[in-house]
This record gives C-alpha cells, structure tokens and sequence, in this order.
C-alpha cells in the first residue's frame, strides 16, 4: 500500500530523529579542562573521519582539513586564505568570482618536513590523539623512540599561520636526527601588486636530543606584497599574540555554570566571534568567514547578529570593528526613496543593492542596541542618522495592513518571504525599542513620542497581520498566505512579545526541532528534501524561549545542541547552514551563541547608556551563575545568580563594591542604574 506523502513525511521526520538521538549519544570529544577539548584517536571505534575547524587573524585565515583513516593514519590539509590581497579572476570563471578572489592556496603533504633517524624517514602520521583549544595540536604515535606533536595556528597580526613542529626523544639514550627543510614560493599578479606565497620551514639541518629532551621548529605558510619579504614571520611572536589574544576572551565575559559543556562551548564561541575581524580599506571589520566572505561587511552577520555583542565583551578590536561597520553603512544611506546596500564586499568597494532583504529593519535593531550598550555619547550622536534613516525607512514602506515590505529576508530569496514578512517587522520593532532609548540619551523627545506610538502599532501589527493558527497552534504565519512552521516565528520572542508563546515555543521545539536544531521550514509537502537548517534561527529561539515562558524545554534543547556542537562529530563551534557550505564555521553565529547568555539567562536590555534592565532566569538544574567581566556600559563587573527558594538572588559587583544585591521573583525585571 503507498501510504499519502504527509504520513511518509512523518514516518520521515521519526527516523531522522531517532537516528540522530543514537548518533549523538556517541560524542567524539571530551572536555580536557575549561581551555580544550580532546579526542581520543587511540581508542576510537568509529574510523575513518573527517572534520574541519576555521581560525583567523586580522590578514590570514585557515581552514584545516583533517581526516583520520581506520588504521589512525592522518591526511591533512590547510586552505590558507589571504583576504586583503584580490587576484584576477580566471578566463573560465564566471563575473561573480569576484567577490570571492582572495589570494589562497591548499597544503597538503607536499610542504612537509622530512625527519629522518637510523636510516629511516620518520612518518609521523598515526595520530593518538587531537587538542582544540584556540589551535588545533596533532599528537603522534611514536616512532623509532620519536613522538611528534604538530600545532598549528594562525598569526594576530601578519599574513602567515604557523605549524609548530615538536619532536621529542622519549627514549632514555642520545638520537641524532636530520630534518631536511621544505621550502616552496608562488608568484602571482594581482590587484594590489605581485604576490608571493611561500612555506618553508627553518629547522636546524642535524640536531642531538639526549633522552626525554624535546627539539621545536616552525613551519611557515604565508604571504607577501611586493617587495615585503619574510622577515616578520616570527613563530613565537605569533604564538605571544595568540595567546594574549585567548587569554582575552577566557578573561572577559566569563562564565561558570554547573554545565561545563556550555562554559566551554561559550568560551570557544568568544575566540571565534572575535578572531574573525580582518583590517580592511574601511579599518577593522568583522566577516563571516567560511571560505567565502572576508574583507566584507553584511547588515544582518556584522550588524545585527555580533556588532551588538562587543560591548558586553568588552573587546576593543571587536568594539572597533562594530562602530566601521556602522559608519560604511552610515556614509551609504541612499537618496530618495531607495533601498540600502545589504553588504558591502571586498574592502567595501562593491556594495550589494540588487535586492531589500528588510536591511533597514536589522540596521535599526543592530545599530540602536550596539549604541545603548556601549553607552558613548559621541559615538551615538555620529551614529544617530543611520538609526532615524533605518526607521523612517521600515516607516514609510508598509502595506496597507501596517507590515513592513521587503523583497526577502536574510535568507536572499533561498525560501519565499511574500511581500511582508515577519522578520523584517519584528527587527524593525526592536529597532523602535532601543531607537528610543538611544533618542532619549540625546534629548531627541520629539522623536521618542513618535517612536513610542510606532512600537504600540507595530505590535498590534504583529499579533494582527502575523498572528495565526498553524496545525492548531497559535503561533503565526510568516506572510500572508503561508501555511507552515517557518523557523523565524522565533523573533517577536526575542523581543519580549509573549502573546503566542505558548503555540510558537511549542511550534520550535516540538514541531520544527530536529537533531541539529530548528529546520528552517517543516513543509510536509517537501519530504526528504526538506532538512535544511541555519543554527542562527536555533540560537535565536533559545534566546526568545529562555527570555518568555520557555526556559524548561529550551535549556533541554540548549543541553543537547551545545554538546553536539562542541563534542559531536563537527566541532567546536556552531555553524552556518546544511546542506548549503556544509555547515562552516562562520563567525556572527558564535556570538548569538553567546547572546543566549547575556540577552536571555542574564534578560540584559539597555534602556540607556548607564540604565541597564536585567530579567534573570536560572534552569531548573541550576543553583547558580557566575559572569566574571561582563562589560555594562563600558565598565567590568560580576554578576551572580543564585536561586534562594523560589527566588533568585541577583548581585552586581565591580571590585569589593557592591553595586547591585536584590531578590527578584520569577520573570521580575530590575533596571540597574551604573
């Protein structure tokens, strides 16, 4: 009997997730300590595979591609990627490559360093284990008495990453050993002048090592500009300024919760929010990454999704990167009645305008947010045009029924958005919400009258235009004349409208949930094609579930996603999208990781430049929470949770002063005055 395409749909969607329940009982990796994470290559059942991590300094980033067979033997490779430096596009490639010209080159085994011992070339390609911690280290089986470790990571500041190279001497008696150096060089003509890219490495040519004695040397893949020479890739450099810079994001906005798996993806999640910012034509800028998108700037990753982020961090570089996004779409808003670029790409110099994904709506939420919570008058006053135009714009471009129009949403036309869809109207709401704040920090009370009437209507429109029953549960339709659980039902939650959160937590959690996350669309008509998820849209609805009356089922979910993340089979950071890029590392997404922290257990929402309200939740498996260095208006301070009853106790600290120590009832706010 063929049974009707929505019962195989289901049957589908029960598999898929029984499937995915027995897989990720099998995590890969264990926490080391609050720094890393190990796998266990030694004792590990399930071979061959394969896996990639992403790292990134402000002129290089690498994607290292890593494969392990059934016998432990590693394949390596490493895709180094120069963003600054845009080449010509070849005869055979269509016109769009130019946008993703960067000067790269993938390394493999040919760049490998030869040891050799006792007539032997040692082969060190058994793995015993693998780190992550910032850098990602190879350990070796040993061989002829020799184990080698390989650590590769990338420079903070100059266009090279490293691999450190450690060969050690685990026998009691005296090994002399021969390295034969590799060293390889590239020209090419480019935009900016003559590229080289070279690997090479400078170990001594014949060393001694008495027994347990260890001998390190670096292998360099890099790339110069004309006439630069390679006289400033310094390894141990790189490695102080690596440091420095994980030391940074361990130390601010640190967290400590009883999950040590949270903690640790959250401080991982730190390293690659914030090592993703590149110097550019238009200062320091943060970029996705992923491969594909360097040296560029986009309203909806930098502005809305991370520029918000930084101050709470308290990263300057970051708080930098921010305030040039924001500036590059300040001096671009468009006369007349045109719409906004989206991005701008490689070094800003091309600016994408061919479509309104509702740009103006998260230029609104994301620059009104970054300016209260990084509270700079200056700064503000400088950034107060971009936020009015950004509003007037959502204003003056609504249907008949008050929904904001927009051709799309950030998903660029991959799924149909109608003419007005939910996305676009509920940033543009948040945009109103902390536009008023940053008005009233500049006096602008006109403004604040007119904007606060907006809010009001904007969020009968949302109830009234969005609002709907799908499948019996009153959630809401994404446009008009959409009949399906759409994964961006998740945004009037994270702006703190709760009229349908019952149905739409509900929807997320139980309905569009699967192992990786909130599906994007639960089209029944679809079937098996229909797995396709973004963890952006996850990790908004954890943030919008933990801040309503969700955090039950979405600290489960959080639990579950964050070890897979972290732990599974693709780590350590969350992702982009599958199927589209193969679910790569990019960078805005780590840091709405870390916005379900700040923005949902802490409810952190400035209402002014020294006014912060805090609404906090602790899960129900929680006594506690602790955030050491959490910047608030620019200032470091602790903040503690702890449950007394069924209270919590909130306090505040900076130093050995008190700021703030209350007992607030479930869902009660408090706005602290700094």
């Amino acid at each position: 009997m063929k049974l009707p395409l929505p019962i195989l749909f289901v049957l589908y969607l029960i598999s898929f997730n029984l499937k995915a329940q027995e897989n990720d009982n099998n995590t890969y990796w264990k926490i080391k300590d609050q720094k890393s994470i190990l796998w266990d290559v030694a004792n590990e059942k399930r071979l061959p595979h394969k896996d990639n991590i992403e790292m990134a300094g402000k002129n290089v980033a690498a994607i290292i591609s890593y494969e392990i067979d059934e016998d432990r033997n590693l394949s390596l490779s490493k895709d180094v990627i120069f963003p600054q430096l845009r080449t010509y596009n070849k005869s055979n490639e269509p016109e769009w490559k130019k946008y993703r010209a960067y000067f790269r080159r993938t390394f493999e085994s040919e760049t490998t360093p030869l040891i050799s011992f006792n007539e032997k070339t040692i082969v060190p390609s058994q793995i015993d284990s693998v780190e992550i911690g910032g850098m990602i280290t190879f350990y070796s089986s040993p061989v002829e008495g020799l184990k080698i470790t390989r650590t590769i990571y990338p420079s903070m500041e100059d266009r090279f990453i490293v691999e450190q190279w450690e060969v050690q001497n685990i026998d009691a008696g005296e090994k002399k050993i021969s390295i034969t150096n590799s060293n390889t060089k590239q020209t090419e003509l480019g935009y900016k002048g003559t590229y080289a890219i070279e690997a090479f490495s400078d170990a001594k040519e014949r060393i001694s090592l008495a027994g347990g004695a260890s001998y390190s040397f670096p292998v360099y893949y890099g790339a110069t500009l004309n006439d630069e020479g390679t006289a400033n890739f310094n390894a141990q450099i790189a490695l102080g300024q690596r440091n420095q810079f994980l030391n940074t994001m361990y130390d601010n906005l640190a967290l400590k919760t009883p999950n040590d798996t949270i903690n640790t993806l959250f401080y991982f999640s730190k390293i690659r929010a914030s090592e993703s910012i590149y110097n550019s034509a238009m200062g320091l800028v943060h970029s996705p990454g992923g491969g594909n998108y360097y040296v560029g700037i986009w309203a909806n990753d930098q502005v809305e999704y991370s520029g918000p982020f930084f101050p709470y961090l308290g990263y300057e570089t970051g708080n930098t990167a921010a305030f040039n996004t924001y500036k590059k779409f300040l001096e671009n808003i468009p006369e007349g009645d045109g719409h906004i670029p989206y991005a701008f790409e490689v070094d800003g110099n091309f600016p994408m305008k061919h479509l309104d994904r509702g740009d103006a709506a998260m230029i609104a939420y994301g620059t009104s947010h970054y300016l209260l919570s990084f509270g700079n008058l200056k700064r503000a006053q400088e950034l107060w045009p971009l936020v009015e135009w950004s509003l007037d714009y959502c204003h003056k471009n609504r249907n008949e029924f008050g929904a904001v129009v927009s051709e799309s949403d950030e998903m660029e036309g991959r799924i149909e958005t109608g003419d007005a869809n939910l996305s676009t109207s509920t940033l543009y709401y948040g945009g109103l919400k902390y536009g008023i704040g940053v008005a009233k920090e500049l006096g602008l009370l006109e403004k604040v009258k007119k904007y606060e009437a907006r809010l009001t209507n904007m969020e009968k429109v949302i109830e009234e235009y969005f609002g709907a029953t799908i499948d019996g549960l009153d959630t809401y339709r994404y446009f008009d004349g959409n009949k399906n659980f759409r994964h961006w039902i998740c945004l009037p939650l994270t702006m703190g409208i709760t009229t349908r959160q019952k149905g739409t937590i509900k929807a997320l959690f139980e309905k569009l949930w699967t192992n990786n996350g909130v599906l994007v669309e639960l089209n029944k008509e679809k079937g098996n094609d229909n797995v396709v998820f973004w963890d952006r849209a996850t990790l908004y609805a954890l943030r919008g579930a933990i801040k309503t009356d969700g955090l039950g089922i979405a600290y489960d979910k959080l639990k579950y996603f964050s070890q897979k993340r972290l732990l599974g089979d693709h780590v350590p950071y969350v992702i982009e999208a599958f199927p589209e890029n193969n679910m790569r590392h990019l960078s805005a997404e780590s840091a709405l990781y870390c916005r379900i922290f700040t923005e949902g257990l802490l409810g952190m929402e400035p209402k002014g430049f020294y006014r912060t309200q805090l609404t906090p939740h602790l899960p129900p498996e929680w006594n506690s929470l602790e955030f050491k260095n959490v910047f608030i208006s620019g200032s470091p301070m602790d903040v503690l949770l702890t449950r007394e009853s069924k209270k919590i106790r909130l306090k505040i600290t900076s130093g050995q002063k008190t700021l703030l120590n209350r007992r607030l009832s479930t869902n009660e706010s408090i706005v602290f005055n700094n």
